[in-house]
């Protein structure tokens, strides 16, 4: 789809991108940017900022960066065109009937294509349920209690035991074996070809919350079958396992005021039957971001039906800790004495269960209960520590009002002093550097470029020196007689020197809008970080002025070499090296003031 470029940039410039991200993950501030965890990574550190006044994000962890709708579409899984809609919807801005590209139509026939082949697969698994092929997944489905009715509601299948009839199937409707691959149903390889994914399985059709078939998960029927319990689709164009929920194209109509969070298929088919359509449940994975994302869109109130056992428990915690940095609160439904929901209902009811649910536990103070498990509290030294280690999870609620109200409800139910408890939490803040706002330095543990290299060396001074010229614009005036957008010898840094500079000349520079001159996320995200790269901390206007001086030079020198290796045929080449030296002359008897 194709809009207009004032018409994005005026949908943009109104949609404020602190207040957009707010919307999503919770921000605090931190001197002129705000910071939080990454919500498309896991860390325990803040590392993800964004800048009101260039209107752009930035993660030092993994590196995401972009503008507003770059955002929207990294966190909803969205199309550019889907993006901008949003956003023009919450801003007010009115966008005209929007015109297909050449690419995008194509891309868009591509993707229309392979939803229409999951949905021919969930048609013939759904067929060869209810034949006599599908006797024993029937079974199986019995033995589980499933209505015919939520059967249907959740369009349950058999995948037969000779996989080549669902690939004989397709091919019969039209579909190429690359599609068939593609969409996830099968793979190849030399020995046998084309062989299907899934076969002699239950089948589940996993919707995307407009109930289309993105996706499936299967599930043997009995000890007896070979393979693991569960297997699921590969991820592919259409199926993201990280940014969707089972059941969530039912939970999201829900009018109950929560989501129930759980860890399997048959968890949340049990409790729709039951009449708790709010209940979801991950994709084969751990609780991810982008889920927390997407039930943040509909509710702030979620509530966990994990496993009662230990992996329960540890799946729950890291859970609680998703929900908090997206801003939600999170409650835990007890499953005791059973171990899932599915148990739980079979044997209790739905009363019990709704009664559960009334009775849901606040996920802090599950989180004080799971940890005094790892304590001997009848040990002095045990009980010391245990409370040192409740006053470091205090630590970790920015709002004082909330960090006193947890501070009272832990010091009563476990007895300790409430401003014993109160000195031991300030003790703590001062050890770890305040109250969730260490975001100084990250800690994602994700391995970073090399920055030892020449090259990089050449591609920090790059960013060094765009970065430099986005805070202080007027400076470009001063040094525009020595620099060239073909000075940046990577191939983006040079199309967003070219954009910058004729927008400083302009007198209208905007960091986001440059980054709408790209595509693809990673190029927008490199985007982002040449405006966003630490410059020199440097305390004396002496000691900066040199800095830039030498960063400048920096970047002249390392052009100049990059032509000169290139000089042997090249006239092009060869003029910018002469061109360079000349400059570099003038730059070695010239001091640029920074004032």
């Amino acid at each position: 789809m194709y809009y207009p470029e004032e018409l994005i940039e005026e949908v943009r410039q109104k949609s404020d991108i602190v207040d957009v991200i707010s919307g999503y993950v919770s921000l605090q501030k931190k001197g002129s940017n705000y910071m939080c965890c990454c919500p498309f990574h896991g860390e325990k550190t803040p590392s993800f900022s964004v800048n009101r006044a260039r209107q752009i994000y930035k993660c030092f962890g993994c590196g995401e960066g972009g503008n507003v709708i770059t955002f929207v579409m990294k966190y909803e899984n969205c199309t550019f065109p889907e993006a901008l809609r949003m956003l023009a919807e919450k801003a007010g801005v009115e966008l005209p009937k929007a015109e297909y590209s050449e690419e995008a139509r194509r891309r868009e026939s591509r993707r229309m294509r392979l939803l229409e082949v999951n949905k021919e697969a969930a048609k013939f698994y759904y067929v060869m349920l209810r034949n006599e092929r599908g006797a024993k997944a029937k079974e199986y489905l019995d033995k589980r209690r499933l209505s015919d009715e939520t059967r249907k509601n959740f369009g349950l299948g058999y995948a037969p035991a000779r996989g080549e009839e669902l690939l004989a199937y397709l091919r019969h409707k039209g579909y190429t074996d690359d599609l068939i691959r593609d969409v996830g149903l099968a793979r190849t390889d030399e020995r046998r070809g084309t062989t299907t994914q899934f076969w002699n399985r239950v089948m589940f059709p996993i919707q995307d919350i407009n109930h289309r078939v993105i996706g499936f998960g299967g599930r043997i029927m009995g000890d007896a079958d070979s393979g693991p319990k569960y297997l699921n689709s590969p991820e592919t164009e259409i199926f993201d396992k990280s940014r969707n929920l089972y059941g969530m194209n039912y939970a999201r109509a829900a009018r109950t005021g929560n989501i129930i969070l759980c860890e399997g298929y048959m968890d949340v088919i049990s409790m729709h039957q039951a009449g708790f359509v709010q209940a979801v449940a991950s994709l084969g994975t751990s609780f991810t971001p982008g889920q927390a994302g997407l039930i943040k869109k509909y509710t702030k109130d979620v509530l966990l039906a994990y496993d009662s056992d230990g992996a329960g428990v540890k799946a729950a915690l890291r859970a609680i800790r998703i929900l908090r940095e997206a801003g939600m609160s999170g409650r835990i439904i007890s499953m005791a004495p059973y171990k899932d929901p599915d148990e739980f209902i079979k044997n209790l009811g739905q009363e019990a269960f709704q009664d559960r649910i009334d009775h849901a536990e606040n996920s802090f103070m599950f989180e004080i209960r799971m940890l005094e498990r790892e304590f001997d509290l009848g040990d002095p030294e045990g009980k010391t520590n245990f409370h040192n280690q409740i006053a470091r999870k205090l630590c970790d609620f920015g709002e004082d009002v909330e960090r006193e109200n947890y501070l009272e409800a832990v010091a009563e139910k476990y007895h300790i002093g409430l401003e014993n408890l109160k000195k031991l939490v300030v003790n703590m803040a001062a050890k770890t550097g305040g109250y969730a706002v260490q975001i100084e330095r990250p800690k994602s543990g994700i391995q970073r470029r090399n920055k030892n290299t020449p090259e990089e060396n050449a591609r920090k001074s790059q960013r060094l020196l765009l970065t430099w010229l986005t805070d202080a614009p007027h400076l470009y005036a001063k040094i525009r007689n020595y620099i060239a957008p073909e000075d940046f010898t990577v191939e983006l840094y040079s199309r967003v020197a070219k954009r910058m500079f004729e927008d400083i000349e302009k007198n209208q520079l905007n960091p986001a809008g440059i980054i709408n001159m790209f595509e693809d996320e990673k190029d927008q995200s490199e985007a982002a970080s040449l405006f966003t790269t630490t410059l020199p901390e440097l305390e004396s206007d002496q000691a900066r002025e040199k800095a830039f001086n030498d960063i400048l030079r920096s970047v002249k020198k390392n052009s100049y070499e990059y032509y000169s290796s290139r000089s042997g045929g090249d006239i092009l080449a060869m003029s910018r090296m002469i061109e360079g030296k000349k400059a570099l002359e003038e730059l070695a008897k010239t001091n640029i003031s920074i004032k």
